[in-house]
Protein backbone atom coordinates (compact mmCIF):
# COMPACT_ATOMS: atom_id res chain seq x y z
CA UNK A 1 0.00 0.00 0.00
CA UNK A 2 2.62 2.59 1.29
CA UNK A 3 4.49 1.47 -2.62
CA UNK A 4 1.25 2.10 -4.73
CA UNK A 5 0.83 5.60 -2.93
CA UNK A 6 4.69 6.52 -3.28
CA UNK A 7 4.28 5.50 -6.97
CA UNK A 8 1.59 8.32 -7.44
CA UNK A 9 3.53 10.57 -6.24
CA UNK A 10 3.24 11.37 -2.46
CA UNK A 11 6.27 11.96 -0.25
CA UNK A 12 6.68 9.39 2.88
CA UNK A 13 7.64 9.14 5.96
CA UNK A 14 7.50 5.32 6.89
CA UNK A 15 7.57 3.90 10.33
CA UNK A 16 7.55 0.41 11.03
CA UNK A 17 8.19 -1.62 14.44
CA UNK A 18 10.55 -3.37 12.55
CA UNK A 19 13.04 -0.99 12.28
CA UNK A 20 15.19 -2.55 9.73
CA UNK A 21 12.20 -3.36 7.70
CA UNK A 22 11.11 0.82 7.65
CA UNK A 23 14.83 1.83 6.58
CA UNK A 24 15.03 -0.82 3.79
CA UNK A 25 11.62 0.37 2.28
CA UNK A 26 12.60 3.83 2.82
CA UNK A 27 16.02 3.14 1.14
CA UNK A 28 14.57 1.28 -1.82
CA UNK A 29 11.41 3.83 -2.57
CA UNK A 30 13.37 7.17 -1.59
CA UNK A 31 10.77 7.88 1.63
CA UNK A 32 11.96 9.35 4.57
CA UNK A 33 12.49 7.20 7.84
CA UNK A 34 9.73 7.92 10.50
CA UNK A 35 11.73 6.08 13.34
CA UNK A 36 11.80 9.38 15.71
CA UNK A 37 8.44 10.69 16.26
CA UNK A 38 9.59 14.51 15.18
CA UNK A 39 9.50 13.39 11.32
CA UNK A 40 6.23 13.42 11.12
CA UNK A 41 6.30 17.61 11.91
CA UNK A 42 5.01 18.36 8.56
CA UNK A 43 2.79 15.58 7.80
CA UNK A 44 -0.44 16.14 6.59
CA UNK A 45 -1.50 12.54 6.63
CA UNK A 46 -0.70 9.66 8.78
CA UNK A 47 -2.24 6.21 7.77
CA UNK A 48 -1.81 3.44 9.91
CA UNK A 49 -2.08 -0.28 9.02
CA UNK A 50 -1.62 -1.63 12.15
CA UNK A 51 -2.92 -5.52 13.79
CA UNK A 52 -5.76 -3.32 15.94
CA UNK A 53 -6.86 -0.19 17.95
CA UNK A 54 -4.59 -1.22 20.59
CA UNK A 55 -1.69 -0.42 18.61
CA UNK A 56 -3.07 2.13 16.50
CA UNK A 57 -3.19 4.11 20.11
CA UNK A 58 0.16 3.37 21.39
CA UNK A 59 1.76 4.40 17.99
CA UNK A 60 0.08 7.71 17.51
CA UNK A 61 -0.37 8.72 20.88
CA UNK A 62 2.35 6.76 22.85
CA UNK A 63 4.90 7.34 20.93
CA UNK A 64 4.55 10.76 20.11
CA UNK A 65 3.26 11.14 16.78
CA UNK A 66 0.43 12.87 17.52
CA UNK A 67 2.05 15.54 19.73
CA UNK A 68 4.47 16.22 16.57
CA UNK A 69 1.24 16.74 14.10
CA UNK A 70 0.44 19.91 12.94
CA UNK A 71 -2.68 21.45 14.05
CA UNK A 72 -5.40 20.35 11.04
CA UNK A 73 -3.34 16.93 10.20
CA UNK A 74 -5.72 14.11 9.36
CA UNK A 75 -4.71 10.26 11.07
CA UNK A 76 -6.64 7.53 8.70
CA UNK A 77 -6.57 4.61 10.57
CA UNK A 78 -6.37 1.35 7.90
CA UNK A 79 -6.08 -0.92 10.51
CA UNK A 80 -8.98 -3.66 11.77
CA UNK A 81 -9.88 -1.64 15.13
CA UNK A 82 -12.39 -1.92 17.81
CA UNK A 83 -15.03 1.09 16.79
CA UNK A 84 -15.07 1.68 20.27
CA UNK A 85 -11.09 2.09 20.16
CA UNK A 86 -11.63 4.66 17.41
CA UNK A 87 -13.73 6.63 19.68
CA UNK A 88 -11.73 6.98 22.34
CA UNK A 89 -8.94 7.85 20.13
CA UNK A 90 -10.63 10.27 18.15
CA UNK A 91 -11.29 11.74 21.06
CA UNK A 92 -7.91 12.36 22.14
CA UNK A 93 -6.86 13.03 18.92
CA UNK A 94 -9.38 16.09 18.88
CA UNK A 95 -7.94 17.52 21.54
CA UNK A 96 -4.85 18.39 19.81
CA UNK A 97 -7.05 19.62 16.81
CA UNK A 98 -6.40 16.35 14.45
CA UNK A 99 -9.18 14.84 12.72
CA UNK A 100 -9.67 11.25 12.83
CA UNK A 101 -10.83 9.02 9.62
CA UNK A 102 -11.84 5.09 10.02
CA UNK A 103 -10.77 3.42 6.61
CA UNK A 104 -10.18 -0.44 7.04
CA UNK A 105 -10.18 -2.43 3.77
CA UNK A 106 -11.03 -5.85 2.29
CA UNK A 107 -9.36 -7.84 -0.46
CA UNK A 108 -6.13 -9.01 1.26
CA UNK A 109 -2.36 -8.64 0.37
CA UNK A 110 -3.25 -9.26 -4.14
CA UNK A 111 -5.86 -6.32 -3.93
CA UNK A 112 -3.52 -4.03 -1.49
CA UNK A 113 -0.87 -4.79 -3.80
CA UNK A 114 -2.67 -3.55 -7.37
CA UNK A 115 -4.73 -0.94 -5.59
CA UNK A 116 -8.02 -2.62 -5.62
CA UNK A 117 -8.77 -2.64 -2.27
CA UNK A 118 -12.53 -1.94 -0.84
CA UNK A 119 -12.13 0.85 1.75
CA UNK A 120 -15.55 1.85 4.28
CA UNK A 121 -14.66 5.24 5.96
CA UNK A 122 -16.32 6.03 8.40
CA UNK A 123 -15.61 10.11 10.53
CA UNK A 124 -17.90 12.96 11.96
CA UNK A 125 -16.81 15.23 10.10
CA UNK A 126 -17.17 14.47 6.02
CA UNK A 127 -14.57 17.22 4.92
CA UNK A 128 -11.51 14.82 6.92
CA UNK A 129 -12.97 12.31 4.43
CA UNK A 130 -12.82 14.76 1.33
CA UNK A 131 -9.88 15.65 2.27
CA UNK A 132 -7.65 12.33 2.33
CA UNK A 133 -10.02 10.94 -0.92
CA UNK A 134 -7.23 11.38 -3.31
CA UNK A 135 -5.10 9.08 -1.21
CA UNK A 136 -7.94 6.24 -0.59
CA UNK A 137 -8.40 6.00 -4.40
CA UNK A 138 -4.53 5.30 -4.68
CA UNK A 139 -5.01 2.77 -2.69
CA UNK A 140 -8.83 0.86 -3.35
CA UNK A 141 -11.20 0.51 -6.27
CA UNK A 142 -14.11 1.41 -4.24
CA UNK A 143 -14.33 4.18 -0.98
CA UNK A 144 -17.80 3.53 0.83
CA UNK A 145 -18.66 6.46 3.56
CA UNK A 146 -20.21 4.47 6.26
CA UNK A 147 -21.02 7.20 8.52
CA UNK A 148 -20.07 8.82 11.95
CA UNK A 149 -16.48 7.69 13.44
CA UNK A 150 -15.77 3.68 14.32
CA UNK A 151 -18.63 2.98 11.63
CA UNK A 152 -16.04 1.60 9.20
CA UNK A 153 -14.42 -0.45 11.61
CA UNK A 154 -17.87 -2.03 12.71
CA UNK A 155 -18.42 -2.29 8.80
CA UNK A 156 -15.46 -4.01 8.35
CA UNK A 157 -15.89 -6.48 11.38
CA UNK A 158 -19.68 -7.67 10.42
CA UNK A 159 -17.50 -8.27 6.90
CA UNK A 160 -15.16 -10.50 8.75
CA UNK A 161 -17.15 -12.37 10.41
CA UNK A 162 -19.19 -12.95 7.38
CA UNK A 163 -16.21 -14.50 6.00
CA UNK A 164 -15.78 -16.17 8.64
CA UNK A 165 -19.04 -18.07 9.16
CA UNK A 166 -18.64 -19.06 5.27
CA UNK A 167 -15.41 -20.71 5.35
CA UNK A 168 -16.61 -22.53 8.81
CA UNK A 169 -19.89 -23.49 6.94
CA UNK A 170 -18.00 -24.71 3.75
CA UNK A 171 -15.30 -26.45 5.74
CA UNK A 172 -18.19 -28.32 7.59
CA UNK A 173 -20.25 -29.20 4.08
CA UNK A 174 -16.71 -30.39 2.90
CA UNK A 175 -16.15 -33.04 6.01
CA UNK A 176 -19.61 -34.05 5.81
CA UNK A 177 -19.87 -34.38 2.00
CA UNK A 178 -16.35 -36.87 2.49
CA UNK A 179 -18.55 -39.05 4.37
CA UNK A 180 -20.54 -39.88 1.27
CA UNK A 181 -17.65 -39.81 -0.69
CA UNK A 182 -17.85 -36.95 -2.49
CA UNK A 183 -14.37 -35.38 -3.55
CA UNK A 184 -14.00 -31.70 -1.73
CA UNK A 185 -12.84 -30.58 -5.17
CA UNK A 186 -15.93 -31.78 -6.77
CA UNK A 187 -18.01 -30.16 -4.33
CA UNK A 188 -16.44 -27.04 -4.41
CA UNK A 189 -16.75 -26.85 -8.26
CA UNK A 190 -20.60 -27.33 -7.94
CA UNK A 191 -20.61 -24.95 -5.03
CA UNK A 192 -19.24 -22.19 -6.78
CA UNK A 193 -21.53 -23.06 -10.08
CA UNK A 194 -24.61 -23.25 -7.45
CA UNK A 195 -26.15 -20.87 -4.51
CA UNK A 196 -23.49 -21.99 -2.17
CA UNK A 197 -21.03 -19.86 -3.82
CA UNK A 198 -18.56 -17.07 -1.62
CA UNK A 199 -15.43 -15.52 -1.50
CA UNK A 200 -13.92 -18.78 0.39
CA UNK A 201 -15.62 -21.10 -1.91
CA UNK A 202 -14.44 -19.16 -5.26
CA UNK A 203 -10.56 -18.26 -4.10
CA UNK A 204 -9.73 -19.80 0.00
CA UNK A 205 -10.31 -23.13 -0.65
CA UNK A 206 -9.57 -24.22 -4.41
CA UNK A 207 -6.03 -21.65 -3.95
CA UNK A 208 -5.12 -22.37 -0.62
CA UNK A 209 -7.03 -25.39 1.36
CA UNK A 210 -7.42 -28.04 -1.34
CA UNK A 211 -3.65 -27.32 -3.08
CA UNK A 212 -2.63 -27.58 0.57
CA UNK A 213 -0.82 -24.37 -0.02
CA UNK A 214 -2.48 -22.22 3.24
CA UNK A 215 -1.06 -19.15 1.94
CA UNK A 216 -3.39 -16.22 1.91
CA UNK A 217 -1.01 -13.57 4.24
CA UNK A 218 -3.88 -13.05 6.59
CA UNK A 219 -3.02 -14.34 10.21
CA UNK A 220 -5.91 -17.10 11.78
CA UNK A 221 -5.56 -14.53 14.76
CA UNK A 222 -6.46 -11.54 12.83
CA UNK A 223 -9.29 -12.89 11.84
CA UNK A 224 -10.53 -14.13 15.22
CA UNK A 225 -9.89 -11.16 16.37
CA UNK A 226 -12.12 -9.07 14.22
CA UNK A 227 -14.84 -11.78 14.64
CA UNK A 228 -14.79 -10.93 18.14
CA UNK A 229 -15.04 -7.70 17.68
CA UNK A 230 -18.32 -8.21 15.55
CA UNK A 231 -19.38 -10.16 18.33
CA UNK A 232 -18.72 -7.18 20.99
CA UNK A 233 -21.05 -4.75 18.66
CA UNK A 234 -23.73 -7.24 18.63
CA UNK A 235 -23.39 -7.15 22.60
CA UNK A 236 -23.32 -3.78 22.87
CA UNK A 237 -26.55 -3.72 20.53
CA UNK A 238 -28.57 -6.35 22.73
CA UNK A 239 -29.41 -7.96 19.83
CA UNK A 240 -29.31 -11.73 20.04
CA UNK A 241 -26.32 -13.09 17.60
CA UNK A 242 -26.28 -16.65 18.24
CA UNK A 243 -24.63 -17.54 14.97
CA UNK A 244 -21.66 -14.68 15.78
CA UNK A 245 -21.26 -16.17 19.28
CA UNK A 246 -20.68 -19.80 17.96
CA UNK A 247 -18.52 -18.65 15.06
CA UNK A 248 -16.54 -16.34 17.61
CA UNK A 249 -16.02 -19.61 19.72
CA UNK A 250 -15.11 -21.42 16.81
CA UNK A 251 -12.56 -19.22 15.31
CA UNK A 252 -10.96 -18.40 19.13
CA UNK A 253 -10.36 -22.14 19.23
CA UNK A 254 -8.93 -22.25 16.19
CA UNK A 255 -6.27 -19.01 16.88
CA UNK A 256 -5.48 -21.04 20.15
CA UNK A 257 -4.68 -24.32 18.92
CA UNK A 258 -2.77 -23.07 15.61
CA UNK A 259 -1.18 -20.18 16.82
CA UNK A 260 -1.60 -16.33 16.13
CA UNK A 261 0.40 -16.01 12.80
CA UNK A 262 -1.32 -19.35 11.07
CA UNK A 263 -2.83 -18.60 7.89
CA UNK A 264 -6.63 -17.98 8.46
CA UNK A 265 -7.06 -20.54 5.83
CA UNK A 266 -5.35 -23.61 8.19
CA UNK A 267 -8.59 -22.86 10.65
CA UNK A 268 -10.16 -26.26 9.87
CA UNK A 269 -7.56 -28.51 10.30
CA UNK A 270 -8.17 -27.40 14.05
CA UNK A 271 -12.18 -28.13 13.93
CA UNK A 272 -11.64 -31.68 12.24
CA UNK A 273 -8.94 -34.74 11.77
CA UNK A 274 -9.32 -34.25 7.98
CA UNK A 275 -7.17 -33.42 5.27
CA UNK A 276 -9.21 -31.34 2.82
CA UNK A 277 -6.32 -31.07 0.64
CA UNK A 278 -6.52 -34.80 -0.68
CA UNK A 279 -9.40 -35.18 -3.68
CA UNK A 280 -9.57 -38.55 -3.41
CA UNK A 281 -11.89 -38.64 -0.30
CA UNK A 282 -12.19 -40.73 2.80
Amino acid sequence: MASNLRRAGYELVVRDAGGDVARRFAGELGAGSGQEATAFAAAGVVVTMLPDGRAVQDAVLNDGIADALPSGAVVVDMSSSSPRDTIELGRELGKRAIELVDAPVSGGVPRATDGTLAIMAGADDDSAVDRVQPILEVLGRRVFRTGPLGSGHAMKALNNFCAAAGYAALAEALVLGRNFGLTPSTMVEIINNSTGRSFCSDVVFPDEVLTGRYGTGFALGLLAKDVTIAAGIAEGSGASAPLCELVQERWAEAADALGFAADHSMAHQEWWDVDLSDAEGP
